[in-house]
């Protein structure tokens, strides 16, 4: 069994606009992640697809990227949603786990663009290439918190 943790979660009103770390967040099957530029058809890449409910990446990636390559992506500032410690999300493309009390199924990665390099000001796609996140679909309703669990089998 698959084990890990909800180690921080970051929403953003707007399609480019800053990313806020909040405690707690609903997560909407067929939207999204309430008051998230993808819930409100806000995001850069705005067309509702199941692919942009919800975004994880590894706190352990951010930690590589600066010990490998001397870049410092703080949590948040990778865009994501959810970023998490103890699982490895790339295989859970094609899986479905449950984050605290809701359940969703992994897509497909969320490899790194040159829009993010945009964003941040910093040479990202080389250090997260295959290592940039996963996106995944909201199966079920609830909430989701700083600290739940995340696991799958």
């Amino acid at each position: 069994m698959v084990k890990g943790t909800v180690v921080s979660i970051h929403i953003a009103a707007k399609a480019e606009g800053p990313m806020q770390a909040v405690g707690q967040v609903r997560a909407i099957p067929g939207q999204g992640l309430e008051k998230d530029r993808y819930a409100e058809q806000a995001g850069t890449f705005s067309k509702h697809e199941p692919s942009n409910e919800l975004t994880l990446i590894e706190a352990e990636v951010s930690e590589a990227l600066q010990r490998d390559y001397g870049i410092e992506l703080m949590a948040g500032e990778s865009r994501r949603n959810i970023t998490t410690r103890g699982v490895a999300l790339n295989h859970l493309v094609g899986k479905e786990f449950r984050i605290g009390e809701i359940r969703a199924r992994g897509l497909r990665l969320c490899e790194p663009c040159s829009h993010l390099e945009k964003l941040t000001g910093k040479r990202l796609i080389k250090g997260l290439r295959h290592r940039g996140g996963l996106r995944a679909q909201i199966l079920t309703a609830g909430d989701v918190r700083v600290g739940d669990e995340i696991t799958a089998e």
